[in-house]
């Protein structure tokens, strides 16, 4: 599963997922208000072998598919996904 990963120039240490490049249309109007611009960083291949530094790649892989984004907050952050955003993937 491909992904690609942006950094939000407002939220500090703060990045989303997306399953397809530049589908910002994934991501519910208020998550994008609070994230402001997005810069991109990388694009990854999320195999179930594949270690990421602060996420559980399964989790990852997980919410792409039944979402279209996972988003990643520092690691003193409460886990944003746990909320319901209103999204019907």
């Amino acid at each position: 599963m491909q992904a690609y990963v942006y950094k939000s120039l407002r939220k500090a240490d703060t990045y989303i997922y997306l399953a397809a490049r530049d589908d910002f249309a994934r991501l519910p109007e208020p998550l994008r208000g609070q994230l402001g611009q997005l810069a991109y960083v990388l694009e990854v291949v999320l195999t179930p072998e594949r270690k990421l530094a602060q996420e559980d790649p399964a989790v990852v892989r997980e919410n792409l598919a039944t979402r279209g984004f996972h988003l990643q907050f520092p690691p003193t952050a409460a886990d944003p996904m746990t909320e319901d955003w209103g999204t019907d993937a």
